[in-house]
């Protein structure tokens, strides 16, 4: 059974099965990982991309999700599809000749996740297929909190926001001052129950790691559990319409 995922940026990798481009490799954004593979296999005039309309059947294989916004996975989008162009990738050497091209952009996302901004944010390396699986070369190990993680996934459908009272205010546990709900973080585990104004649980993140411009992970001021801040923003956001394979350098 598929996992579920709400507010879901994924950027995933394809694998021809065509005997006449077997083995080829596409790689690409979506919100919606099922509906992405149908429209790819459909061809273009059914939403599918250029670059794979006509040559399919097309395997969808390998997924990175976990993304804060479209922004960001679109970003990551673009370093995998031009990693000798991304600055951030400049000591990725090319394929070599006996790689596959399996193995050259399995090689390439390793790299990324270790290289920043990725690595601090709380990505998760999806195998959808066993069959492609590769493993992560001693060297190119991820951080411990990039998961990797095996089988189905599927974009949750979120519920209707509610705008009757979207205003309502609360206190924030940090300053004690009033936080309208359009200001507010609030921790990611159910059992506890602290909110606070943006800036000040960034501040208290930040106080932890000076040398940081950005927060990455800290402490629930009120229940003292580990959080990430990718995924507190990722509580946060409604999910909205995203746009489907657009590229943004980085």
């Amino acid at each position: 059974m598929a996992e579920e995922v709400e507010n879901f940026f994924g950027v995933y990798m394809l694998y021809c099965l065509n005997p006449k481009f077997k083995g080829r490799i596409y790689i690409g954004f979506t919100v919606n990982p099922e509906r992405r593979i149908r429209q790819h296999n459909a061809g273009r005039h059914k939403g599918g991309a250029k670059r794979t309309s006509g040559r399919g059947p097309w395997e969808m294989v390998l997924i990175i999700h976990g993304f804060p916004s479209d922004i960001a996975a679109l970003t990551f989008e673009w370093a995998w599809q031009n990693p000798h162009t991304s600055r951030r990738l400049a000591h990725v050497s090319r394929r070599a000749r006996r790689e596959s091209s399996l193995q050259f952009h399995w090689r390439v996302v390793s790299n990324m996740l270790r290289a920043a901004p990725w690595s601090r944010l709380p990505l998760t390396a999806r195998w959808l297929k066993m069959e492609y699986k590769l493993d992560f070369e001693l060297t190119l190990r991820p951080p411990p909190h990039v998961s990797v993680a095996f089988g189905g996934v599927k974009a949750k459908k979120s519920r209707p926001l509610q705008l009757e009272h979207p205003e309502e205010t609360c206190e924030c546990f940090i300053c004690q001052g009033k936080i309208k709900t359009s200001e507010e973080l609030q921790c990611v585990h159910a059992s506890c129950g602290m909110r606070s104004h943006v800036i000040c649980l960034a501040q208290e993140f930040l106080r932890a790691e000076p040398s940081q411009i950005l927060p990455v992970a800290g402490r629930c001021p009120a229940c003292r559990r580990s959080l990430l801040w990718g995924s507190l923003i990722r509580l946060k956001q409604g999910c909205t319409g995203h746009k489907e394979e657009l590229t943004y350098p980085t």
